[in-house]
């Protein structure tokens, strides 16, 4: 938590919009924020070389109007800039090594119309050694019904809980003076759906309903002791993860999961959960690894 904010910058909309995030993240927890803009070197093939010094001088450029742009709009924050011909993905993760939190856009420059999600993204959230949030394309709109309620979310499994995943919500939480609803989803006995459990469904489901709410309830007692400060709402619902989370990720401020690491994790992959939900959540998304 006590490494600087990293985001990294591309020129492109969605990128700055990203890195506006960061540093409002930065200035909440109180360190500095990094960009980090990555130019490969164009192939000599491809463009002489008067044309690759154009190239890069064009991304030092546009990164320095970055760092006195975010210094000029949050004088009580440190800026600095890195330029590098890494390719994304891996100035990102080298960055990240140092890093407390590392801030990507959902795409960049690249991909194409409709992609939610584009490769550095997914790259850098399955295996940077820090937190990563995805900020998405269109900036969130409040939710009328909800009154502009505050609201950081948490994908939880109460029944192997993640003590980094939650105490990375609880504190956003607590940063923010933000509600966390806490969703876990939870799915019928395997053997509920066959033709001799369907008439006892009902009767049977509020029953093992409440047994999932005292799961989660005794699963959350550490952490309600550690952060009295943060208003917390258990949401358990019967439903697929994925889906759970991207039907309530439109209220929320933050989204944040786990990532399992590990000899047994198969690298640089994250799980369906994450995967699904990075690309449908309607808010940013933090993916925060943890040992299995």
């Amino acid at each position: 938590m006590s490494g600087p904010v990293v985001a990294g910058v591309d020129g492109s909309r969605r990128s700055l919009a990203a890195a506006e995030w960061a540093a409002r993240e930065a200035v909440h927890r109180g360190v500095g924020l990094l960009l980090v803009h990555a130019c490969p070197p164009l192939p000599r093939r491809v463009s002489p070389v008067p044309g690759v010094d154009a190239w890069q001088h064009v991304g030092t450029q546009m990164l320095d109007q970055a760092v006195a742009g975010f210094a000029a709009r949050h004088p009580e924050l440190e800026v600095t800039g890195r330029h590098t011909d890494d390719e994304p993905d891996q100035a990102l993760l080298t960055a990240a090594s140092a890093a407390g939190l590392l801030v990507v856009g959902a795409r960049g420059w690249g991909g194409f119309d409709g992609l939610a999600v584009g490769s550095v993204a997914l790259r850098v959230a399955a295996a940077a050694d820090c937190p990563v949030v995805t900020v998405p394309g269109e900036p969130r709109r409040a939710d009328p019904a909800r009154g502009g309620v505050r609201e950081v979310q948490l994908g939880f499994n109460a029944h192997a809980p993640a003590d980094t995943t939650a105490d990375f919500a609880f504190r956003a939480a607590s940063e923010r003076d933000a509600l966390l609803r806490v969703v876990h989803a939870w799915a019928l006995p395997p053997a509920s759906p066959s033709a001799w459990m369907l008439s006892v469904l009902e009767e049977d489901r509020g029953r093992w309903e409440d047994q999932e709410s005292q799961v989660v309830s005794d699963a959350l007692r550490g952490w309600r002791e550690r952060y009295p400060q943060v208003s917390v709402l258990p949401d358990v619902v019967l439903l697929n993860p994925a889906q759970a989370l991207v039907r309530t990720s439109g209220r929320a401020r933050l989204l944040v999961l786990g990532r399992r690491t590990g000899p047994r994790v198969a690298e640089r992959r994250l799980g369906p959960v994450a995967h699904a939900v990075l690309h449908h959540a309607r808010c940013p998304v933090a993916v925060v690894p943890h040992p299995e």
